[in-house]
């Protein structure tokens, strides 16, 4: 999820935390990624990955402006439940951040191996994540809930456009980092659903915030991409 700068799911979904299981590979010039033991968690099965052949301005665009993404929501999650975490809704929101923990730690993994520096505003993505967060939270858990749906539909639009980039390119070349992005895709949307199924749509000004915060988020993606 990108951070913008102006969040339980019934008994027939999934457990939120698990992701979607991707298996290891035999070892190749590409490394391959799959759940580790515990938390669903990735984990990269060869100690890296190939750099040779890649389309470097493309790759180096996509994983830092994820990473910067993921950043910004774990601080928004960090917001909300500053505010909520005490409250009913509180275990909904700690599970899906707990979901995008996952994913940051999973770009991590990849700003290194693909040799990828983050953006220079992941401090200001610190602070506008936090406040985005909490100042949603503070409308109360429909707020909470339309800053999520608002989010993670933008999040989503931008991981289907890397997924058709990155199948446009090479879809072989690019496999591990395809199947990556394609399960953080349908995480997202789950969230998204998530916060419908919650009231979003019931917040106050549900409309105009929405559109303000994914207004937002096309900047932030913008902007991560490039600087």
């Amino acid at each position: 999820m990108v951070v913008c700068p102006a969040v339980a799911a019934p008994a027939v979904r999934r457990s939120l935390g698990q992701c979607r299981p991707l298996r290891c590979g035999a070892a190749g010039p590409r490394g391959t990624w799959a759940l580790s033991g515990g938390g669903g968690s990735l984990r990269l099965c060869s100690t890296r990955a190939s750099l040779e052949g890649i389309n470097r301005p493309v790759i180096d665009r996509i994983i830092r402006v994820d990473h910067a993404g993921e950043y910004g929501a774990n601080r928004i999650y960090a917001g909300q439940m500053a505010v909520l975490g005490r409250s009913s809704v509180g275990p909904i929101i700690q599970q899906m951040w707990n979901q995008e923990k996952d994913h940051l730690k999973k770009f991590n993994e990849l700003m290194v191996a693909y040799r990828v520096r983050p953006t220079v505003l992941l401090p200001f993505w610190n602070v506008a994540g936090f406040v985005l967060g909490a100042g949603s939270a503070l409308l109360g858990k429909k707020g909470a809930m339309a800053c999520t749906v608002a989010v993670e539909e933008s999040i989503s639009d931008h991981y289907n456009n890397q997924i058709r980039t990155l199948v446009e390119e090479d879809p072989e070349k690019y496999k591990e980092l395809l199947q990556i992005i394609k399960q953080f895709r349908d995480d997202e949307r789950e969230h998204h659903d998530i916060g419908i199924e919650h009231d979003a749509e019931m917040a106050p000004a549900y409309s105009v915030l929405k559109t303000a915060i994914q207004l937002g988020c096309k900047a932030a993606i913008f902007l991560s991409e490039r600087i």
